[in-house]
């Protein structure tokens, strides 16, 4: 499809997107492995730098030392003239020369770190801090995260909302793209989980056994717009005998953490999708068999539940039992071919909204206008078309552009198609992230529908064009798996 998002100068997306090698203003300072500390540190001293990048002779990395690690050193009273191997960090935190400013901002983000590592061609090629992002105005995010994660309280985490708002607001300003939004989003939103499930355990006692909070649903495939709602549950390990009384538990706490996420603007689901439920706070074997439930069980509410808890992530505690989960369901899933033709059939539902001779297919809404829903007939089929091939392909993966680059290279559909369909997602996103952009401003609530007459041509030209492409991808499914 490779067209540029409506919305974007060049000027903006460019200074958003510029390439990591137009910050490496100097060569790295970096040393052998078989440097000691303490001459380590003395480099980095006489370089003015927070971190000494550890390299072989042929410049491929080895580990990354930093000032951070030095003071945690001090503090142990650590010999400092041992080889800088021995307390090294070992695989940083690295991305290519190519990559943007803002992958290098949402890595540091992801992993709270301070510096990245830039390669070229794999090799040694400089290093960003957070001082040169702050030069550029792209450390925001990073800031606005560390201030989530010390938030004194609930009220004070529900008074950070308006400025993520804000944030988004700046980046959708500055050219950021949807899909870089929409992990920035999730990014603070799951920092934004972690915090409140922090604050809420400090209020409760202690749980009976470790328990993982996991995100379904938009937030599962790091997908999160400003409309959005609780899609979660709790995983938990014990035996089968203790099941009932962890559950009874940990139930008031999630009931807890539900009713602090509704607070900071997490609306709650309608449909109690979420981990106070007693029904969606279970144990790794329950949920493992309510799994294999959905899919031996071809039911059309058994249908509507793969789409929403097959794109399960953890979110805060141990990551293991989600794993193992994600595993076990790949594999059962690649067992039932009936299960996935019929959520080929499940995925046939949501219709892009095209009518005769290519035009939209509108409908009434509550204010007497035409609209169109972007996410039901526009997004959902990229969504659900993904889901369905990563599944049948063993891809671990659950955001749906990860997925669409995954099946292409497992060769389960075109790569040019795979491209196109994920240019498609990606405008339909951006438009959907504008329309909630210009109801909010006004004060208005927020929704997926959307006027096609309020686009200019071009945009309109594309809207139509990424809908025909959700349609090639559903009429490949069809050919596919035999509908």
């Amino acid at each position: 499809m490779n067209v540029e998002v409506a919305g974007h100068s060049g000027a903006a997306a460019a200074a958003f997107d510029m390439p990591l090698a137009r910050l490496i203003g100097r060569e790295p300072v970096a040393c052998h492995s078989r440097t000691t500390v303490v001459d380590a540190v003395a480099r980095m001293h006489e370089a003015g730098v927070g971190s000494m990048v550890v390299a072989d002779e042929h410049a491929r990395l080895q580990g990354i030392f930093t000032l951070h690690d030095l003071r945690a050193l001090v503090a142990q009273g650590a010999d400092l003239s041992q080889s800088i191997a021995a307390v090294m960090t070992r695989e940083p935190a690295a991305l290519d020369a190519d990559a943007s400013t803002v992958e290098a901002v949402l890595l540091m983000g992801e992993r709270g770190i301070r510096h990245v590592v830039v390669t070229r061609d794999g090799r040694l090629a400089g290093v960003v801090s957070e001082r040169d992002l702050f030069a550029l105005k792209r450390v925001d995010v990073v800031d606005l995260m560390r201030r989530i994660d010390a938030a004194p309280s609930v009220d004070a985490l529900a008074a950070s909302r308006g400025e993520v708002w804000r944030l988004l607001d700046a980046l959708m300003t500055n050219g950021a793209s949807a899909h870089h939004i929409t992990r920035v989003l999730t990014l603070l939103n799951d920092h934004t989980v972690a915090r409140v499930t922090e604050l809420c355990r400090q209020q409760a006692p202690e749980p009976p056994v470790a328990f993982t909070w996991v995100a379904f649903g938009s937030e599962g495939r790091c997908e999160q717009t400003l409309l959005t709602d609780q899609d979660n549950g709790i995983v938990f390990e014990a035996p089968d005998s203790e099941v009932d009384g962890v559950r009874h538990q940990l139930l008031p706490l999630a009931q807890s953490i539900n009713d602090a996420l509704a607070h900071c603007g997490f609306q709650r689901c309608p449909a109690n999708i979420m981990a106070g439920n007693p029904e969606l706070c279970l144990s790794r074997r329950e949920w493992a068999a309510r799994f294999e439930t959905l899919i031996a069980t071809n039911t059309p509410e058994n249908l509507l539940s793969s789409s929403i808890y097959f794109d399960l992530r953890a979110i805060d505690g141990p990551a293991g039992p989600v794993a193992t989960l994600r595993q076990d369901l790949l594999e059962c899933s690649q067992g039932n071919s009936l299960f996935r033709r019929m959520m080929a059939a499940n995925a046939m539902q949501q219709r892009p909204p095209l009518g005769w001779l290519q035009d939209f297919a509108t409908q009434r809404d509550e204010q007497g206008g035409r609209s169109l829903d972007l996410k039901k007939g526009g997004l959902t089929p990229f969504v659900d078309g993904a889901r369905l091939l990563s599944l049948e392909g063993g891809i671990d993966e659950t955001n749906t552009a990860r997925r669409l680059a995954a099946v292409a290279e497992a060769g389960l559909m075109d790569p040019e198609a795979a491209d196109a369909w994920s240019d498609a997602f990606a405008f339909l996103q951006w438009q959907r992230l504008v329309r909630h952009q210009e109801l909010s401003r006004r004060g208005e609530p927020l929704t997926n529908r959307l006027d096609p007459k309020r686009l200019n041509a071009l945009d309109r030209h594309v809207l139509k064009a990424s809908f025909r492409q959700a349609r090639d991808l559903q009429k490949r499914l069809a050919v596919r798996y035999q509908l």
